[in-house]
């Protein structure tokens, strides 16, 4: 996005790129339909960044969803919203989107040099890269580093940069999993008979924060070491921050938001006859097995059977399963990552106040965004606005 800003504006851009080819990680983001940005209002839009927000919001501001929308439809790519609000291309895919773009690059006279990997720079204040052929130095009036977080490092992104750029005097806060799922010590018939089960149609809380519970509703899916899937990765900022604070996290699931715990009550009081209690909850309240098997986690912790525990005590484990969260899943699996760059050593053009001319964009700041199109939004629209400051910087200082 750096790249075409520019050379839109008649700058010589050369793009080096770490891997044998471009847009690695950004296939991978529409492995099941790229989810480009979301729907809903810009007020509330720029809330789901959280802390990050206003430092965020002018760029997102300067482009916008319907602004990122429009540049897909331009490369032929026609984007419809769909029923969660998030926008996706017509295709569902990165592919046919990354051709038309690659294609719209090479004729603004951009050229991409593959197998270059950013080690720093040298004394002259050259950028260093690491090739098949030995180090190169390159000499240029600016540069837009736009490195990635650390998550799926095998894809290019290893957060390798952190020590050039440490080493250089900007503050970089240490790069932690962010969008991930949750460790929860299961017993050993959750781990082996439930793994891979999806929770569909649940809300979950995260509580005893300062700030009160957070709740989303969504779905996930339990794995042999915790729970997954889009309703916990919403809430894995503040997760991560209470694991931080307190060592460990609290959340709640809530099997059927749509009911009231006295209107699950009332279902359990229909006699149960000849039935296994399985078959009794899935016909009196739609539950699944993975459902019960999570019922029955819980009570066997508590030391109660589910079949002995009144309507009114089941209603209420069904509105509220408690599970402690003892840690995050590994950075390398995350979908995204936190932590990066802080603001405070870049200006409001992206530039790095101890590097001038030097301007970062993308998940290499220190910010955090759910799934939902808000991470692709922040990358394209602060890839654009450090685009611009390098353009504000070039026209300030002459060249050579």
């Amino acid at each position: 996005m750096a790249a075409e800003t520019l050379a839109k504006a008649g700058v010589t851009v050369t793009v080096y790129e770490r891997m044998p080819r471009a847009a690695r990680k950004l296939l991978l983001a529409g492995r099941g339909g790229l989810n480009l940005t979301h729907s809903e209002p810009l007020a509330i839009f720029l809330t789901r960044y959280r802390e990050a927000a206003p430092r965020l919001s002018p760029a997102i501001e300067a482009f916008p969803p319907e602004s990122l929308r429009a540049w897909a439809e331009e490369l032929g790519q026609e984007t419809f919203v769909g029923t969660s609000g998030r926008v996706f291309p017509r295709a569902m895919k990165t592919s046919p989107l990354l051709r038309a773009w690659l294609q719209r690059l090479a004729g603004l006279g951009i050229t991409f040099k593959f197998g270059h990997r950013w080690t720093g720079w040298d004394t002259q204040g050259r950028l260093l890269f690491e090739t098949a052929e030995g180090a190169q130095a390159v000499e240029a009036q600016g540069a837009v580093l736009a490195l990635g977080g650390a998550s799926w490092p095998r894809l290019g992104s290893d957060g390798g940069w952190t020590a050039p750029i440490e080493a250089a005097g900007v503050k970089v806060a240490p790069l932690a999993p962010a969008n991930c799922g949750v460790r929860i010590a299961w017993s050993e018939i959750m781990r082996t008979r439930f793994a891979g089960h999806p929770l569909k149609r649940i809300a979950v809380t995260l509580v005893g924060e300062p700030s009160g519970a957070e709740t989303v509703r969504g779905e996930a899916m339990i794995a042999a070491d915790g729970l997954e899937g889009g309703a916990i990765y919403a809430l894995s900022a503040p997760i991560r921050n209470a694991i931080a604070a307190k060592g460990d996290a609290t959340l709640t699931l809530d099997l059927r938001p749509d009911l009231s715990a006295d209107e699950l009550a009332a279902r359990l009081q229909k006699p149960r006859g000849k039935q296994s209690l399985a078959t009794y909850l899935r016909k009196s309240l739609a539950l699944d097995a993975a459902a019960i098997g999570l019922l029955q986690e819980a009570t066997h912790a508590a030391g109660t059977p589910l079949a002995a525990m009144a309507p009114e005590v089941v209603a209420r484990l069904i509105k509220s399963i408690p599970l402690r969260v003892t840690g995050l899943a590994s950075i390398d699996r995350a979908i995204s990552t936190a932590g990066g760059i802080s603001f405070d050593d870049i200006d409001e053009t992206f530039m790095l106040r101890a590097r001038p001319g030097t301007f970062v964009a993308g998940e290499m700041l220190d910010w955090d965004a759910p799934t939902g199109g808000y991470l692709l939004q922040a990358c394209f629209a602060t890839g654009r606005a450090a685009a611009e400051g390098l353009l504000s910087h070039l026209q300030r200082t002459p060249a050579p």
